[in-house]
């Protein structure tokens, strides 16, 4: 699985957005072994073909500048990610995306 940051930046814990909310402890970790249902988005790749991606954060507010308050999310260890993101499809991890600028606006009709 490929990072799209330099390991030397990544801290020991990464916030990933889910789908769903997850009972955490207070540090924010997943208070159960089960699933998570992390977030994966389409990025078009070389030859114009997709690879999920899942979304990864170095801090909580970085992600809720990204996604907004309302996102759920959860701490992983960064040297859990692979094993975390087993059999989630995610071909690929993107550290601290931002939203194209604009991508928040509603368009002018």
């Amino acid at each position: 699985m490929n990072s799209a940051a330099a390991t030397s930046e990544i801290p020991d814990v990464l916030v990933l957005p889910t789908m769903t909310e997850v009972p955490q402890d207070s540090e924010g970790s997943p208070l159960h072994d089960g699933t998570v249902d992390v977030m994966l988005v389409p990025v078009a790749a070389e030859g114009g073909q997709e690879r999920l991606v899942a979304l990864a954060f170095t801090s909580v507010p970085l992600l809720v500048e990204a996604l907004g308050q309302e996102q759920a999310w959860v701490m992983v260890p960064t040297e859990a990610m692979e094993r975390t993101l087993t059999g989630s499809g995610a071909q690929a991890i993107l550290v601290d995306p931002q939203l194209a600028e604009g991508a928040g606006e509603k368009a002018d009709d």
